[in-house]
């Protein structure tokens, strides 16, 4: 077969079908298996409303004859519904239909149709049957064989996603596209239900959005572009040796900020050709300008070019050896407040991230001791953040995850078509979207995990991945690299410790080592303090270097000024420097972590208006010569507020904000300015001085109760606040329920409404054949009365009515309530108990008054389903079939009679023939008296041989002769002697049917008698003239 094959995945989770041979599959075995061309697997899915979806599809493809493309059908079905769709499908198309047994082997030009009460998946080109976990509920059949499809397919693989509630099939367009191949949706607009096509459209990941109808040439025309494509290379050539490839890097960098030109060119070149397909564009220069008038390809370009191919625990050795060399190791000797670092490069859609975190949640539950993890997931693909973001997972990760894990460390959903998460591994991630190329890295990590990205990079890219890895782990952290991988030059900065699993150490650093600039990383965010515009935090970065180390350490531990890093209520995170200066604690055992309210006498008026500025622009805020009494004398500061913008993976808050409190000098201080002449003499400003004093002091007072009323509301609003997200978390919790209750629902109304669609199909061609069966009833004169198994009519013909005196009132009641027409015949009821008791059908001969006469048929009533629900009374009127069978009965009575009497004899005759067709005997089919008188013998029965007649002492060919007539069909007469009778007869022959003929013998043994006796007068009168001579003159 030509299909593409790869390795079969586990399918230990669910039960395999054992395969049943049925008449289907004998026809299947009969379809061609010399496909000269690999061919397309075209995956369909469907729920509520895709009836009439697959009818418009099929419809719609013009030809079959020349098709490079099998169909396998998956729709929602009810487990206990029986389903007609192959029957429905072969109505719209020329193509063989099957529905599906285990293990059946597709080919091309052929349909194949899920069954019910059953998942599928497609593997090493054969459709494999599985019982699902859970028959009801949100089962995604859809997902689950798309996935199978994508990882058989690969880049063969074609999905289509048609109407339907719901989100099935999403992740299963996520799979085709992450392996090459292409998806299709239907236009949500032409849909009856418009879920399914939208969930998959929200993906990005859709390549065509079209109305069933046009599907068809849609397929045809991709399917035949792309194997031009893909059989000649010169698209590759021309991306090799034309500035149109680099055309392409710059479009797509510019729009989404990207760079792909350090990517591997064969990568690039397959995803790019398939984008040709689609577009049906076959000239990478007439892609480039396509791709300048169409921002949207470029985008879609971008999500093509990513590799998004990942499952829980993937190379489960690998996983082994990090579970038992690695892991412990990180734990050993750890104080338990110190955080474990662990970042995941390119980590997907999150599962490969998820499995570090079940590894290291099991070893702390084995040694009974509890770390702080923070574990970093990043990936370029936002969508496939928000899905690891979401921790939600289908039903197929079973094949993956061991029952025990499952059950630990996931959560079945209620419908048990997915899996979530729990929280105690969820709390461990951080998913953020980031370029490992360009944004800066994590730092001080303790294990770093990039498996299966340095693949589909060049050498220089690696190479400088691989130092800033090293740059981003602790001495003597752990690098994880795919199987395919190694570090290439990197030999100086990690030593191998496990060449099979791909584990490499840190090594220490040392004086003189070449250590690779991160000056060209750069967050997108970033701004300059300098600039008075907000800054932007990374995870923060620590430089390997010793010395640079030394001299950072030096510089902010002893020559910075202090610093408090809070949040906008004033909260404190982060505490620099000496800061006993102008934070004081309050008496009381209660802890205060609150800047507002720590700090001393003269800074807490000052820093609530210099935050509340910084709050509100965004912009550093500065207040110069705050007086602040410490140690009984006063102290001048200058107070900076600078905001800080924040990722999500290190705050909630999306700003921060840094205060500086900087130490002015002596001679800064207001005192030692030069005295401002003035005009006013020492009394009027001493006592201006007081006045201002007295004013300020009340101000203060006033300014401090204002103070304390507004820390009080706070507080009240605090309180209120707290209470609201308590009710908020239960309508919260409330609102999941209830989803879950709709998805389940959901879910079965997605099952009714395919029963439903084929039920009304099911009922219009009921009506249909019970239209055409009223009027064969009614065109046939038949009278037929329906009874049911307690002999109430159900129903009758028009003509019944004459012989039962039946009316339309009558349905419903006893048969034996009604009086009939019959003469002389009143054991109906018997009759027909008698049927329904031994189920053989009873005919009785029946007269009416007006003397018609019918033959009464009683026969069981069966259902399709072989059950008996009562009888069918059939009257055939047979009055004139009686007449006519009178008048022949006469006839032929008239006929034997004179068979019987005339003189000569009859018999009718078949010939006998050998293996070879030649004629050997004949045998007597009948005869009449006379000719049996002529034998002496009735011949019925019997052949010439076995009669013994003395045929064989004459030389007449009797056999001969006889099969002569039979063959040409020519009449024969000639004479012979009979010997029994030694009569003399005058026989003719003709055949009368083929193989058959008549033989007629008339006795002519009187007038041979005279002939013979005339001859013999004649003799002797001729030899009485001879003997005398004178008779003769």
């Amino acid at each position: 077969m030509a299909v593409k094959k790869t390795s079969n995945r586990s399918l230990n989770k669910t039960d395999k079908v054992s395969p049943k041979v049925s008449s289907e599959a004998k026809d299947h075995e009969k379809v061609s298996n010399l496909e000269a061309d690999p061919f397309y697997v075209v995956g369909i899915g469907a729920s509520a409303g895709g009836l009439k979806a697959f009818q418009d599809f099929f419809s719609g493809i013009p030809d079959t004859s020349n098709l490079n493309m099998a169909f396998v059908l998956v729709q929602h079905l009810a487990p206990d519904h029986k389903s007609i769709l192959s029957d429905l499908i072969r109505r719209y198309t020329s193509m063989q239909v099957f529905e599906v047994e285990d293990c059946m082997e597709v080919h091309s030009k052929c349909i194949y149709i899920i069954p019910p009460k059953y998942d599928m998946a497609f593997i090493n080109g054969k459709l494999q049957l599985l019982t699902p976990v859970a028959p009801h509920g949100q089962r995604l059949a859809i997902d689950f064989f798309f996935r199978s499809l994508a990882h058989d397919q690969r880049e063969r693989a074609i999905g289509l996603v048609l109407s339907g509630t719901g989100s099935d099939g999403t992740l299963g367009v996520r799979a085709i596209k992450g392996e090459g191949g292409m998806v299709m949706v239907q236009t949500p607009s032409t849909a009856e239900f418009d879920g399914m096509p939208l969930s998959a459209i929200a993906t990005g990941m859709v390549d065509y959005e079209l109305s069933p109808a046009k599907m068809g040439n849609r397929l045809i025309a991709y399917t035949s572009h792309f194997n031009k494509t893909s059989d000649v290379s010169f698209l590759s050539h021309q991306m090799q040796t034309d500035s149109s490839l680099n055309q392409i890097f710059i479009l797509i960098r510019d729009q989404t900020g990207h760079d792909f030109s350090q990517y591997k060119p064969s990568t690039i070149n397959r995803r790019i050709e398939r984008r040709l397909a689609v577009h049906q564009i076959s000239d990478i220069k007439n892609y480039v300008q396509f791709l300048q008038h169409t921002p949207l390809e470029i985008q879609a370009l971008f999500y093509d070019l990513l590799i998004g191919v990942t499952h829980f625990f993937r190379d489960p050795e690998t996983f082994k050896s990090l579970e038992r060399d690695i892991i412990p190791g990180l734990l050993k000797e750890r104080d338990t407040d110190k955080v474990i670092r662990i970042w995941s490069v390119g980590c997907s859609t999150g599962e490969e991230a998820y499995s570090i975190a079940i590894l290291l949640r099991e070893r702390m539950e084995k040694i009974k001791q509890e770390y702080k993890v923070q574990l970093f997931a990043t990936d370029i693909d936002g969508r496939a953040i928000i899905t690891a973001r979401s921790g939600l997972y289908p039903a197929s990760i079973v094949n993956d995850i061991s029952s025990e894990r499952l059950g630990r460390f996931f959560t079945s959903e209620p419908d048990g078509s997915a899996y979530r998460i729990n929280k105690v591994v969820r709390d461990m991630l951080i998913f953020s979207e980031q370029d490992v190329i360009k944004d800066p890295p994590f730092s001080r990590l303790d294990l770093l995990i990039c498996r299966n990205l340095l693949i589909y990079l060049n050498t220089t890219l690696q190479e400088k991945l691989i130092n800033l890895f090293h740059y981003a782990l602790n001495p003597l952290g752990v690098l994880m690299l795919g199987t395919s991988e190694g570090i290439g030059k990197g030999e100086m900065l990690f030593e191998l410790l496990n060449r099979n699993s791909k584990l490499f150490r840190r090594k220490v650093d040392f004086p003189g080592m070449t250590i690779m600039s991160f000056s060209g990383f750069r967050s997108k965010n970033m701004g300059s303090l300098s600039h008075g515009t907000a800054s932007s935090i990374k995870s923060g970065l620590s430089c390997p270097l010793s010395f640079r180390e030394l001299t950072e350490m030096t510089l902010i531990n002893k020559l910075s000024p202090a610093g408090v890093l809070i949040r906008a209520n004033g909260d404190i995170l982060y505490l620099h420097g000496q800061s006993g200066m102008f934070l004081s604690l309050n008496p009381g055992n209660v802890i205060i972590n609150n800047v507002l309210k720590m700090a001393r006498p003269g800074l807490k008026n000052e820093l609530k208006s210099v935050l509340y500025n910084a709050i509100k622009s965004k912009n550093i805020e500065r207040h110069s010569n705050v007086k602040i009494k410490s140690n009984k004398h006063f102290e001048y500061f200058n107070l900076i507020i600078c905001p800080i913008k924040v990722d999500s993976e290190l705050s909630n808050d999306k700003y921060l904000y840094l205060m500086v409190m900087e130490n002015r000098l002596l001679e800064q201080k207001p005192e030692d300015v030069a005295k401002i002449e003035t005009n006013v003499t020492d009394s009027k400003l001493k006592r201006l001085v007081l006045d201002l004093q007295e004013e300020l002091k009340k101000k203060d007072e006033y300014l401090q109760n204002t103070q304390e009323q507004l820390d009080a509301s706070n507080e009240e609003l605090k309180s209120s606040n707290e209470e609201m997200q308590s009710i908020n978390e239960e309508l919260q919790s409330t609102n999941e329920e209830l989803e879950t209750s709709k998805e389940e629902l959901q879910s079965i109304n997605e099952e009714l409404s395919t029963v439903n669609s084929e039920l009304q199909t099911k009922v219009r061609d009921l009506s249909i054949s019970n239209n055409d069966m009223n009027n064969l009833l009614a065109g046939t004169n038949i009278a037929t009365v329906f009874v049911d198994h307690k002999l109430r009519i159900m129903r009758f013909t028009p003509t019944a009515h004459t012989i039962l005196n039946l009316i339309t009132g009558d349905v419903g009641r006893p048969v034996g309530h009604i009086v009939s027409n019959l003469v002389d015949y009143s054991s109906l009821v018997t009759d027909i108990q008698q049927v329904l008791n031994t189920l053989q059908p009873k005919e009785t001969e029946v007269q009416t008054p007006n003397g018609k006469r019918f033959n009464m048929s009683i026969q069981p009533y069966r259902t399709l389903d072989n059950v008996i629900e009562g009888a069918v009374i059939s009257f055939i009127d047979i009055t004139e079939v009686k007449q006519i069978k009178g008048k022949l009965q006469e006839s032929e009575s008239r006929f034997h009679t004179i068979f019987d009497n005339v003189p000569f004899g009859v018999a009718y005759h078949e010939m006998i023939y050998d293996s070879s067709g030649k004629a050997v005997d004949y045998r007597f089919l009948g005869s009449n008296e006379s000719y049996r008188v002529l034998i002496g013998i009735d011949p019925l029965g019997k052949t010439m041989r076995e009669l013994d007649l003395g045929t064989e002492k004459d030389n007449f060919d009797w056999i001969g002769t006889f099969e002569h007539v039979v063959k040409t069909g020519e009449k024969v007469q000639f004479e012979t002697l009979i010997q029994p009778s030694n009569c003399w007869c005058e026989c003719m022959a003709f055949r009368d049917a083929p193989q058959h003929f008549v033989a007629v013998f008339n006795n002519v043994t009187d007038r041979k008698q005279a002939e013979d006796a005339l001859c013999e007068k004649k003799r002797e009168l001729q030899q009485l003239k001879l003997a005398s001579p004178s008779i003769k003159n």
